[in-house]
């Protein structure tokens, strides 16, 4: 038996008034999950325990099988895996997203806008430019920066120690200053970020083309370095990790599990979502018994704000991802068991991530079940089925 998790991050959602009363899940065109739905069990799982704050790096351990409350550290030292940064036991690593923040002229620093978390999902070759931009002018022997994906990259601060700092997706359109670092080092770091990065010739070239800029460092997410079991001698089972996004290649470097890097794999809406799929096929017939493909496109849509983007993410995961899984192993004659969830709510009516249980959906290609319902949010709640620990639904995958 094979077992592939298939994860839409933030795919869940509120009922949406323009969309008559629907979620984007229900409203998305999902002829493949539809049809899956008829024949799998669904549900409903808490993903993120009381009293820790909802997102994808304590989500995504839940659903993978680690209690978060266990094993989480922070969030960018799982990043910190990922990107190789060998971390000291007196690191502390700080997630630095390269922002969009507003540019009046004759205003405090603290009155400008945070327009974009993501600066347009830049790419990762842009980004690395304008880091080392910075990099070249504010790195010391106690600050040291490190080039990730996209608009996510890494600070490691040598003997520092945990401080919270605001996410920058939860503030979009609000003026920065409540939310700035109380730590003088990191806001004057954010400051000059802003010297350095606003015109520069790539962010001149990016408003020119009516791109957002990416001008300004954003620090959150700290932690210290992480300690997580291994995977396999967890559960027994041989695991891969599919993703675009460092939290989750991070996360499988620290439970031993292996990363399959995929060419056009970017973590926005125009992913390679067939080159994922694929990948996971091809793994689990070279013999290992466990995928996990994590599609970020939907929480980078609800991020946004835009309906129509998320259900398009949404439409992909179901045509691109789960079709092309099904239909491969199939072919191969393997028998498996597939679920389908996202990690947690990203809401378009708040554009940040939610607490609420998340619906979830197994397949078994050997005891397809009878039933009538589809996958969404409502249908996993009618279901009664519930499970109250998300660290446990792994077992569920896998019959433990």
């Amino acid at each position: 038996m094979k077992y592939v998790i298939v994860l839409g991050d933030g795919m869940a959602d509120w009922e949406i008034e323009s969309l008559g009363g629907k979620t984007p899940l229900e409203y998305a065109s999902t002829p493949e999950m539809d049809a899956l739905a008829a024949k799998s069990e669904i549900g409903l799982l808490k993903t993120v325990p009381d009293g820790m704050k909802p997102g994808s790096d304590t989500a995504n351990l839940s659903v993978i099988g680690y209690f978060p409350k266990k094993y989480y550290s922070g969030r960018s030292p799982l990043e910190a895996l990922s990107i190789g940064v060998d971390m000291k036991s007196t690191d502390i690593a700080i997630r630095t997203n390269i922002v969009t923040i507003s540019e009046e002229e004759g205003i405090d620093f603290g009155e400008r806008t945070i327009i974009d978390h993501s600066s347009g999902e830049i790419s990762t070759e842009d980004a690395a430019v304008l880091l080392n931009a910075v990099k070249a002018e504010l790195e010391t022997d106690e600050f040291k920066f490190y080039v990730g994906t996209s608009y996510r990259h890494l600070l490691i601060w040598d003997k520092g120690e945990v401080t919270d700092f605001a996410q920058p997706h939860d503030h979009l359109g609000e003026k920065i200053g409540e939310y700035l670092p109380k730590e003088k080092a990191f806001l004057d770091m954010m400051k000059k970020s802003y010297d350095i990065l606003n015109n520069h010739p790539i962010n001149v070239e990016r408003a020119k083309k009516g791109l957002n800029k990416a001008n300004c460092l954003w620090f959150w997410g700290a932690g210290t370095k992480p300690a997580l079991d291994k995977f396999e001698d967890k559960t027994g089972k041989k695991g891969v990790m599919i993703s675009a996004v460092d939290l989750l290649k991070g996360i499988a470097v620290g439970a031993g599990m292996k990363v399959v890097e995929v060419e056009g794999a970017n973590g926005g809406l125009e992913t390679n979502y067939e080159g994922k799929a694929l990948a996971a096929v091809e793994a689990l017939k070279e013999g290992y018994d466990f995928v996990y493909i994590h599609v970020e496109a939907p929480d980078e849509m609800g991020h946004q704000g835009s309906i129509e983007k998320k259900i398009k993410a949404i439409e992909n995961l179901d045509q691109r991802v789960i079709k092309v899984v099904k239909t491969e192993l199939e072919k191969a004659g393997l028998d498996f068991r597939m679920a389908v969830l996202p990690d947690h709510p990203t809401p378009i009516a708040c554009r940040t991530h939610t607490s609420e249980p998340i619906p979830y959906m197994i397949y078994d290609s050997t005891k397809p079940l009878n039933e009538t319902h589809k996958y969404n949010e409502k249908e996993g709640k009618a279901s009664g089925n519930y499970i109250d620990e998300g660290y446990k639904f792994i077992n569920r995958l896998f019959e433990r």
